[in-house]
């Protein structure tokens, strides 16, 4: 059975940090790519960063230059960093598991990120 489970999230100030983490079980995590995503109150869903098995990073106009996506093979884990957070960053991120078809079918639960004054 795969688990996806995603931690960090939180409320946080504008101009503030924060780090999730996304451990993913049952599946080979190596060959996997990992995908974060994010649905703000009241929007659909969108794709805010996204590591290949081979490490390659893709990140949406959004948040580049301010989000980092690294993965850590050996604890089967993937690291969203999001600097300068801001009130638009406010939303659900959620971890997806994919492998050449996007998005995959493997899913976290979801964990609530808020940029609020």
């Amino acid at each position: 059975q795969v688990q996806v489970v995603e931690s960090g999230g939180g409320w946080v100030q504008p101009g503030g940090s924060l780090r999730l983490s996304c451990e993913v079980r049952g599946v080979d995590f190596r060959i996997h790519d990992i995908i974060w995503y994010r649905r703000p109150p009241g929007a659909l869903r969108d794709l805010a960063a996204h590591i290949t098995s081979g490490n390659k990073q893709f990140y949406s106009a959004a948040v580049k230059g301010r989000f980092t996506i690294s993965r850590d093979n050996a604890k089967n884990t993937t690291y969203l960093q999001m600097n300068d957070l801001k009130p638009e960053d406010t939303a659900v991120y959620y971890c997806n598991v994919a492998n050449s078809v996007y998005p995959g079918p493997y899913w976290g639960q979801g964990i609530q990120v808020t940029v609020d004054s």
